[in-house]
């Protein structure tokens, strides 16, 4: 796992205080990651799931439904100066 450092303004946190990780809606490739993971009896930081700060979870938080990708398009244009 990453450490907890925010995909949109890279504070670093301690996750136990505020912020969190959100896991996105599963693309394809994310599905084979995980069969790929599983195989190979590994772990990892996740391809759809990314740390966000305080400042950023809860927006990030409502857009879960959506994959990353689309996720973060969104998050990028309404935080610009991140």
């Amino acid at each position: 796992m990453k450490p907890p450092i925010c995909t949109i303004c890279d504070k670093r946190f301690p996750h136990s205080d505020e912020g969190g990780v959100i896991y996105f809606k599963k693309r394809k490739s994310d599905k084979k990651w995980i069969k790929e993971m599983e195989r190979k009896g590994a772990v990892g930081h996740p391809p759809y799931a990314e740390w966000f700060c305080g400042e950023h979870y809860e927006t990030a938080k409502e857009l879960a439904s959506l994959t990353i990708s689309e996720a973060m398009q969104i998050l990028k244009e309404k935080y610009p100066n991140s």
